[in-house]
């Protein structure tokens, strides 16, 4: 007997002029491969709608999830958006000030708190789950080159420990590495395309090991250091291929794989740890299944991956 599939009907709902952006699709199958081999990635989502309304997005650029499933979004209106597995808005918030420009980073520190690449005021806000400011907490503020201070800060992330490793580009390329408390601890990179340096350090990861893995967006590579700041893996040419890559901006750990998410090929590849492609979906285009500079990914707590579809202004949520 053939395998069959389930398509579910993409809805929109409107009432009193305020628009629920819920736009799902969902198909359960195999997920194809490509003729070369590669996994060609399955399709099982599509929410959110252009727009400044609730739940609606206006060009995103980070996404996170936490340890229940729920989905933290800033787009270009500095709004903090929080939404359930399935796009439903839950919640949000927007940062203190954003006139200079908006946040590009998020992610979680070992106690829960949210942190925010507020990027073009130099600083990483923490706020609880549901949007309190923990002001104490705030790192940095202070544009400059000198321990502490930032240039355009791009991501935050923690090691098991609670050290918290701070990206930033412009005329830095750097991380920073700062205790738990938030004393400056050390430094390493410089602006450059020499092992070790960066050109634009988009987004970080941290995994079983302490290693901090980093999307080296302008050099088109991966570069994974432990906490000293010693190079220990380097890998990615320029491309469109499968395996090469074009402005990385953001990946994600799961299991024993790597998923790069790629701005200038409007695409996400699956990786090995040691840099072989297992498979890709995405292309460019503004239909269901297609991407447009896509900024950001998240694995949710069923292993799912959702991408953040920046210029469609919306998400995602894939099979690879």
């Amino acid at each position: 007997m053939p395998r069959r599939s389930r398509l579910s009907i993409a809805t929109t709902v409107i009432c009193f002029g305020v628009t629920a952006c819920l736009v799902p699709l969902m198909v359960l199958g195999r997920p194809p491969r490509t003729p070369d081999g590669l996994l060609a990635g399955r399709l099982e989502k599509v929410w959110s709608l252009h727009g400044i309304s609730r739940g609606c997005l206006e060009t995103p650029r980070a996404m996170v999830t936490d340890d229940k499933g729920d989905i933290y979004i800033v787009d270009k209106t500095a709004r903090i958006q929080v939404f359930n597995e399935n796009g439903k808005f839950l919640r949000g918030w927007q940062t203190p000030e954003f006139y200079s420009g908006k946040p590009t980073g998020l992610s979680f520190d070992n106690d829960g708190n949210l942190m925010v690449a507020d990027t073009h005021y130099f600083r990483i806000l923490f706020y609880t789950p549901d949007g309190k400011l923990l002001e104490d907490k705030t790192l940095g503020g202070t544009w400059g080159n000198k321990p502490g201070e930032f240039g355009l800060v791009t991501d935050a992330v923690v090691d098991s420990e609670g050290f918290i490793y701070v990206a930033e580009y412009g005329e830095f390329d750097r991380i920073q590495k700062f205790t738990p408390t938030g004393e400056f601890v050390m430094q390493w990179g410089g602006h450059g395309s020499e092992p070790g340096q960066f050109i634009r350090p988009q987004n970080m990861a941290v995994d079983e090991s302490d290693h901090i893995w980093v999307v080296d967006a302008c050099n088109d590579r991966i570069q994974v250091f432990d906490t000293d700041g010693e190079l220990i893996e380097l890998w990615g040419t320029s491309g469109d291929g499968p395996g090469e890559l074009h402005y990385p901006y953001d990946l994600i750990l799961v299991d024993e794989f790597v998923y790069v998410c790629e701005f200038g090929n409007h695409r996400v590849q699956k990786f090995t740890r040691d840099g072989e492609c297992l498979g890709l979906w995405g292309k460019q285009g503004r239909q269901e299944g297609e991407l447009f500079n896509p900024w950001s990914l998240a694995q949710d707590c069923r292993g799912r991956i959702h991408v953040l579809d920046t210029y469609n202004h919306r998400v995602q949520r894939i099979r690879l």
